[in-house]
């Protein structure tokens, strides 16, 4: 309560703001010299804002900690000897740091100008850094053929970024540098929108609520951390003192007027879909002024509803039913800006989402899922910020507060109480899964982030520096079902008394007769909620050098630590210092080259510490078991076994129970001691170093004209400390000759282990003890990765014409030894054998968004991504087994997907097809009275109806890219594409 107190105090009354600045570089058209002590004017008339300043010795000035608005204009008056200048319009972004030159002419000068360089989105150079990033803004997205208005979806388009394969169906669906989806970070505003247990969004933003979306994917500032990937930052809308909004409804009606395809498709969260899909979407947005010229808000609510159909078909039972399911998303958004004075300015800013994904029973297919199985997964979320900017002479400065909640239940039954029952046929058939889902998965973070930002100015540098603190209250439901698990068999007679019901879908547990045949029970024995406090800890300086009027050097130091880091150590990872060194160079006033190096560490993600603490336990024998390993010399001589273990989840498995008379978790409590597990986690001794990442760039802009832009980067990234898996009981390794294969028996491999296994038992020192594991297991942060891309960028904003466009061709190449943090070796530790090209890597790249405005009000925009296939990882077929080594790791369908490999083949050494998918969007607005319009719209995503196996986003389990055979054998498994022809049709009033 004491702590929930203080927080609130700081809520109420801390300041926040992210730091913008614009700096306005003047020249002589003549003498290509900068012009000193010129006055310069900021302009934006939707806030009603005319700020002047005085350019000092190198012609610059610098506007500082300004909104993030669009509408800025910089403007020069008339003076004895120069005339009249301005800018276009232009729009700034959350902390953004952008640069305008003016150009002037001499009164009467004859001179031509050059290019005034421009300051819209598409077309605009940067003079200020090395960073590569890429930007949309909200009038670009709202052209681009969206599913969905899901932002994600268009962030793919950027340069350096591409749709991902990841491990679980609600995995982050974008990679940048290739990279783990997982290990992006995510801001809104510039403040922490990470969800920590694994990772990606806590709270999805909606298009409603977006301004612009800017992606950082290497040398960006020391402001900047947590990520050895890449940023993905939104710049929330705000309110003006014109009112404006908009109202919609989208649908993709589905398969009705879609394609055909024999595959599933994903919903929004990423689970499959297939028969009966349909989506419907409404929401509205409103901005304005409270107050004119004082206070602005801007609020916008989003909905969809998906609806689909599964299949329940049970023959034995005579069902075939139709089992109707729905998603919904709710997303709320709100953010209020109220300026004091003119050197102090306030925001508020709120996101609340509620999202349920239903398991309504049945199967895409046809399933033995029964409706009283069914559940929800929900993912909900809350973000609440307050802002504040202030000035004080030379120095500028923000403080940040935000709290934020994420409550991610993976399966809320609609049996909440009861047990979970599979029942089998005479045949060992599986006729039904009813009740309970089975297990427990209920993660609750609350998040508190504080920052301190200041920047001081003087003429020829700007220094900047800041302090980050994020604490995340971790607590974790998890494991077996503490109501018990049945597994039952009934008789040909019970089958047909069931049959004879008629009860159809409608069947529950209490349905099953009373004497039916218990297989198995299994119970939970801890159903008990655990977790603990990450606390990171950053810190950063930098300064941007203005040297002189062609070249800017910035040099910064960056500082983290994660309290996680410890893991079953008493010290954590201390030495994470990141050196930043870039510069950019003006070679014309058109045209700048710019390089730089930099030292990114990553975040630790709180599921290897979770995942650690709940497969887990402190039982005598896996205690004995470890000090084993510790004599042995695989673990550290001074490990603390107490520090390194945890009492996480077990379930006991009993014989002999009459069918809903299984005993309870507490009554079974001495069945934990001597339990035998397959595999058991600790928390590594050693602690965990922070993954982090050398970023090197190289890079060359041109501004073409006002309107044309084109830039081209050279990227390498050296990724190392990378997260992987270490089993420290593993079975010898079992080199397999492919032209000679011998199988390895589980009994053969494990009399391999440093502690043998025999029949679920170890001997060590002469005793035999049941309460072992047969694998031991813990994180290491041992691995590397090695990207290499070249990537070219032309851009075209739309100017006086009636066209626009985007295009980039990424060449690139990233091989790795570890995936995830759940990634292992094939054969027993030897990663040496694992070092191949990532499961998201891209040879050739090439997007492309093309925009026509025939006439007023219409907007055709055509989008085309073309990607080199995926990588395919081949494993055994033919041998009677996919474990050919003998370790139990020969599995196709787990979450890291690094089971066995075909004997002679190297992982992912084969690709699938190229992907190819053109996307067509149409709407016009009519206008109706003054500012208010109606707009109508049609989008048609894969055109041509492509079909393609690679270059979309996937579970990687349920993808094309484990195929069995070897790369010469031919062979191929469909298991999935990309989807069919799809429609979404919208309408929408905006004012």
């Amino acid at each position: 309560m004491k702590q929930l107190f203080i927080f609130g105090i700081l809520f109420l009354t801390t300041i926040s703001y992210a730091q913008q600045d614009l700096t306005v570089t003047v020249i002589d058209v003549d003498t290509q010299k900068p012009i000193s002590n010129l006055s310069v004017k900021l302009l934006n008339s939707s806030i009603n804002l005319l700020s002047e300043q005085i350019t000092n010795q190198q012609g610059k000035t610098t506007f500082r900690n300004l909104a993030t608005l669009d509408g800025y204009q910089v403007l020069f008056e008339n003076s004895l000897d120069y005339a009249s200048e301005n800018s276009e319009i232009f729009s700034i972004r959350s902390n953004q740091s952008p640069n305008i030159t003016l150009i002037l002419s001499k009164i009467g000068s004859q001179s031509l100008q050059e290019v005034l360089i421009s300051s819209r989105s598409t077309s605009k150079i940067n003079r200020r850094d090395a960073e590569v990033s890429s930007e949309l803004k909200a009038a670009e997205i709202q052209e681009i053929p969206v599913e969905g208005r899901d932002i994600t979806r268009v962030l793919y388009r950027l340069p350096n970024v591409t749709q991902a394969t990841g491990f679980y169906p609600e995995s982050p669906n974008v990679s940048i540098n290739g990279a783990n989806g997982l290990f992006a970070s995510y801001l809104i505003d510039g403040m922490d929108n990470n969800e920590r247990f694994l990772g990606g969004q806590k709270f999805a933003i909606p298009s409603g609520f977006v301004k612009d979306i800017t992606v950082l994917t290497s040398n960006f500032s020391a402001e900047y951390g947590l990520t050895g990937s890449g940023v993905v930052d939104i710049t929330p809308r705000s309110g003006s003192n014109v009112s404006t909004g908009e109202a919609f409804f989208i649908t993709r009606p589905g398969p009705t007027i879609d394609g055909t395809s024999d595959f599933a498709q994903r919903d929004l969260s990423g689970n499959q879909v297939k028969d009966g899909f349909a989506r419907y979407q409404a929401g509205a947005g409103v901005g304005g002024a409270f107050v004119k010229d004082k206070t602005f808000y801007y609020f916008n609510f989003e909905h969809t509803t998906d609806v689909k159909d599964n299949l329940l078909n049970v023959p034995a039972f005579g069902i075939a039913e139709t089992v109707r399911g729905q998603n919904t998303f709710n997303y709320f958004s709100a953010k209020i800006d109220h300026n004091w004075t003119k050197n102090f300015r306030s925001s508020v800013r709120a996101n609340i989402g509620l999202v349920d994904i239903e398991r309504q029973g049945g199967g895409l297919e046809g399933g033995v899922a029964f409706p009283s199985a069914a559940n929800t997964q929900k993912r909900n979320s809350l973000l609440l910020a307050v802002k504040n900017s202030y000035n004080f002479g030379k120095l500028s400065g923000e403080t940040n507060i935000q709290f934020s909640r994420f409550n991610w239940d993976y399966a809320n039954p609609l049996n909440q109480n009861g047990p979970q029952v599979v029942v089998l046929g005479t045949n060992d058939e599986t006729l039904a899964i009813l009740g309970h889902p089975g297990f427990l998965f209920n993660t609750i973070e609350n998040t508190v982030q504080v920052q301190q930002k200041f920047k001081y100015y003087l003429d020829n540098h700007t220094f900047k520096g800041g302090l980050n603190f994020i604490r995340g209250d971790h607590e974790l439901f998890g494991g077996g079902n503490p109501n018990g698990n049945y597994t039952v068999k009934l008789t040909q007679p019970q089958i047909d008394a069931i049959n004879q019901t008629g009860l159809g879908s409608g069947l529950n547990i209490n349905d099953i007769p009373s004497n039916a045949t218990v297989m198995n029970y299994n119970v939970e024995l801890r159903p008990a909620s655990f977790g603990t406090n990450q606390d990171i800890y950053s810190a950063y300086i930098e300064d941007l050098w203005s040297v002189n009027e062609k070249l800017n050097i910035t040099l910064g130091l960056r500082y983290d630590y994660d309290n996680l880091s410890k893991g079953g150590n008493s010290k954590g990872d201390y030495n994470n210092l990141a050196p930043r060194f870039n510069f950019n160079y003006k070679l014309t006033n058109n045209s700048s080259i710019r390089g730089g190096y930099g030292i990114a560490y990553d975040k630790i993600n709180y599921a290897v510490y979770s995942d650690a603490l709940q497969q887990n336990t402190k039982s005598a024998d896996y205690i004995t078991q470890l000090q084993e390993l510790v004599n042995l010399g695989i673990l550290p001589a001074n490990t603390n076994l107490d520090a390194i273990t945890f009492n996480g989840n077990i379930s006991a498995n009993v014989s002999g129970v009459n069918y809903l008379q299984g005993p309870t978790g507490e009554s079974l409590q001495n069945q934990r001691e001597g339990a035998f597990s397959n595999e058991r986690r600790i928390l590594n001794p050693n602690g965990y170093d922070n993954p982090y990442s050398h970023q090197f760039v190289l890079g060359y802009q041109l501004q073409a004209d006002d309107n044309k832009l084109f830039y081209v980067d050279l990227v390498h990234n050296r990724g190392e400390n990378l997260f992987r898996l270490r089993n420290l009981n593993a079975a010898a390794e079992y080199p397999i000759d492919p032209n000679n294969v011998i199988i390895r028996t589980q009994a053969e491999a494990d009399a391999t282990r440093p502690i043998p296994i025999v029949n679920g038992t170890a001997t060590i020192n002469g005793n035999t003890v049941t309460g072992v594991a047969r694998n031991v297991v813990m994180s290491e942060t041992e691995g590397k990765s090695r990207y290499y891309a070249l990537s070219l960028n032309y851009q075209k904003a739309r100017g006086k014409d009636n066209y626009s466009y985007r295009l980039n061709y990424t060449l690139s190449s990233l091989k790795n030894d570890t995936e995830d943090i759940n990634f292992r070796a094939m054969d027993g530790n030897n990663y040496g054998n694992e070092w191949g090209y990532s499961i998201n890597d891209r040879t050739h790249n090439i997007n492309g968004i093309y925009s026509y405005y025939p006439f007023k009000g219409t907007t055709i925009t055509l989008a085309g991504l073309l990607q080199s296939g995926q990588p395919i990882n081949r494993i055994p077929i033919g041998f009677g087994t996919t474990d050919l080594n003998g370790d139990g790791s020969g599995f196709s369908d787990a979450y890291q997907g690094n089971s066995d490999r075909y004997p002679g083949e190297s992982r992912n050494n084969d690709r699938l097809p190229w992907s190819t998918t053109f996307d067509i969007g149409l709407q016009h607005q009519f206008k109706i009275s003054g500012s208010n319009r109606i707009e109508v719209r049609a989008d048609v995503f894969n055109v041509f109806n492509a079909e393609n196996l690679s270059g979309y986003s996937n579970n990687a389990t349920q993808s094309n890219q484990i195929q069995g055979g070897s790369a010469a054998s031919g062979l191929f498994t469909q298991r999935n594409a990309s989807p069919p022809r799809q429609f979404q049709f919208g309408v929408r009033y905006l004012f």
